[in-house]
C-alpha cells in the first residue's frame, strides 16, 4: 500500500467517523413527536435546526473524497446499488425541505406533516447509511470488468444485481448495523438535547430516561455486530495481483490483532459512549454525556473503517465474484490525482475549525422557549 493511498483510506475513515457522531441530528428528528408539549418539540426542532447542515455538509465531502480517490468504488456502489442510495438522498430531500419550509407563513401542510418527514429522514437516513457501511463487510451483488471499458461496446465498468442495492436492505447483517446506527443515533440525540438546550429541565426526567432506552438498545445490538464481525469471513488481496483474493476466516478479528494500535482505541470509544450514556442517565444535573459518547463514537467508528480497509482488506467483497471485489489498491485514483487531491485536502483542518468556530457561535446563548419565539428564522 503507497503512502497516499494509506493517506486518503484514513482521511475518508476520519470523515466516515464524523459524519456518524453528526447523525445525532437525523436520530433527534425521530424524537420529536415522544413529545405531546408543543413548546417541546419547538424546542427540539429548533435546537436541530441549527446543526442539519453540518451532517449534510460532512455526507457530501464524504461522498467526495471517495469519488476523488477511489472512484471504482463511487462508479460501483452510487452507480450501481443506486436504489439504496437514492432512497438515502430522497430522505436528506425532506429533511432539507422540512427545515425550509416547517414555520413558513402559508404553507400547505403542518407542522405535523414536516415533522413525519422529518421523523422518516431520521429512520431511514440512519439505517440505511448503515446499511450501505455494512455491505464494506457483508460484501454487495455485483461484478466489474474493467475489460469494457477498452472493449468500445459496452462502457458500463461494473453491473449490480438487478435488484441494485435493495438486496442489501435484506441482508440480516447489514440491518443489524444499520439499526445499531438508529439507536446510537437517537441515544446521541437525547445527549445533545440535554446539553443544548436551557430549558431541558422542563423534559430533563424523559429525556433521560431516553436516554437509558436507547443506549441499552444501541449496546445490545452493537455487541450483535461486533460478534457477527469477528466471526465473518473476508477476503484477503495479493498487493502485487489485486485480482488475486484468498479467503480468510475472522479476517476483521485478525485484522485488529496484526494491527495492535486499533485496540486501545476502540477500546477507549467503546468506554467512552459508556461513560457519557451511563453518567447521563444516572445524573440530574451532567449534560457533558454527548462529548464523550461523541469521540468515543469517532474513534470506534475510525477503527471500523480502519480493519475494513486495511491489511490487505476487501472493503467491498463481491458476492457474485470475488476477483471483483474492491480493495485500496485496485480501485484507487492514479498517483497523480491522489498527489494533487491530496493538496486540496490540506484545507480539511481549515474546515473542521470553521465547524467548531461557528457552533461555538450558535450555541453562545443557550436556547430557549423565549428566544426561539423572539426569532424570526426559527424553525
Amino acid at each position: 500500500m503507497t503512502f497516499l493511498q494509506a493517506y486518503w483510506w484514513l482521511l475518508i475513515s476520519v470523515l466516515g467517523a464524523i459524519l456518524v457522531f453528526l447523525l445525532f441530528v437525523q436520530g433527534g428528528q425521530t424524537l420529536i413527536n415522544s413529545s405531546n408539549s408543543p413548546e417541546c418539540r419547538k424546542l427540539m426542532v429548533n435546537s436541530l435546526g441549527r446543526k442539519w447542515e453540518f451532517t449534510y455538509t460532512t455526507l457530501v465531502v464524504f461522498g467526495g473524497a471517495f469519488f476523488a480517490s477511489f472512484p471504482l468504488y463511487y462508479s460501483t456502489s452510487f452507480g450501481g446499488a443506486y436504489w439504496l442510495w437514492m432512497l438515502i438522498l430522497f430522505s436528506f430531500v425532506l429533511q432539507a425541505v422540512s427545515y425550509e419550509f416547517r414555520s413558513k407563513p402559508g404553507n400547505l401542510f403542518t407542522y405535523r406533516t414536516y415533522d413525519t418527514f422529518l421523523f422518516v429522514n431520521g429512520l431511514v437516513g440512519t439505517v440505511l447509511l448503515g446499511v450501505a457501511v455494512g455491505m464494506f463487510f457483508f460484501g454487495g451483488e455485483f461484478t466489474v470488468s474493467r475489460v469494457s471499458l477498452v472493449g468500445g461496446g459496452n462502457p458500463v465498468i461494473s453491473t449490480w444485481a438487478p435488484t441494485h442495492g435493495l438486496e442489501a436492505i435484506t441482508n440480516w447483517k447489514c440491518l443489524l448495523l444499520g439499526f445499531a446506527v438508529f439507536f446510537l443515533a437517537r441515544t446521541q440525540a437525547a445527549l445533545y438535547f440535554i446539553n443544548d438546550i436551557k430549558d431541558a429541565r422542563t423534559f430533563g426526567v424523559s429525556t433521560r430516561v431516553s436516554v437509558l432506552f436507547n443506549g441499552v438498545t444501541f449496546v445490545l445490538l452493537f455487541v450483535g455486530f461486533l460478534v457477527v464481525l469477528f466471526l465473518q469471513s473476508g477476503l484477503r488481496v495479493d498487493p502485487a495481483k489485486p485480482g488475486n483474493v484468498v479467503p480468510v476466516a475472522n479476517i476483521y478479528l485478525h485484522n485488529m490483532i496484526d494491527m495492535w494500535w486499533t485496540i486501545p482505541v476502540f477500546l477507549g470509544g467503546v468506554l467512552a459512549v459508556l461513560y457519557g450514556v451511563l453518567r447521563t442517565a444516572f445524573s440530574n444535573s451532567w449534560n457533558k454525556g454527548v462529548w464523550w459518547s461523541g469521540a468515543g463514537t469517532v474513534a470506534v467508528v475510525f477503527v471500523l473503517f480502519v480493519i475494513a480497509g486495511f491489511n490487505n482488506t476487501a472493503y467491498l467483497p463481491s458476492l457474485t465474484d470475488p476477483s471483483s471485489s474492491l480493495s485500496v489498491y485496485n480501485s484507487c485514483s492514479s498517483p497523480y490525482t491522489l498527489r494533487t487531491m491530496a493538496y486540496a485536502s490540506l484545507i480539511v483542518p481549515v474546515v473542521i475549525a470553521y465547524i467548531w468556530i461557528t457552533w461555538r457561535k450558535i450555541n453562545a446563548k443557550p436556547l430557549t422557549i423565549k428566544e426561539v419565539d423572539n426569532d424570526a428564522h426559527s424553525y
